[in-house]
């Protein structure tokens, strides 16, 4: 089983995942935040839960925690933005996607 590290945008300590885990997180996630532009962590987890049941996709662990983690490393290495300035923060992503 292949993993990938992921990188925190802080420079922090991150986890390393199955990569087909944060394959299939990953496409789900820019899948369902090109349908809303502009969404925030709440909105999209309850989409990628819905999108990979849809697609018949099983994750083992906890989603919310995983896609975190798939989240922080997309926003570390370019593949995704965070507007701080909002409450909730939303996420979007950059126009190279």
């Amino acid at each position: 089983m292949e993993k990938i590290q992921s990188v925190h945008p802080a420079g922090k300590k991150a986890v390393s995942m199955d990569k087909d885990k944060y394959e299939a997180l990953k496409n789900s996630f820019i899948k369902c935040l090109k349908i809303r532009k502009k969404a925030s962590f709440k909105e999209l987890l309850v989409d990628v839960a819905a999108d990979l049941q849809r697609e018949n996709i099983r994750i083992n662990g906890v989603i919310e925690r995983n896609l975190f983690w798939v989240t922080l490393d997309m926003e570390a290495i370019g593949d995704l933005k965070r507007s701080k300035s909002m409450s909730p923060p939303k996420y979007s992503l950059p126009a190279t996607i």
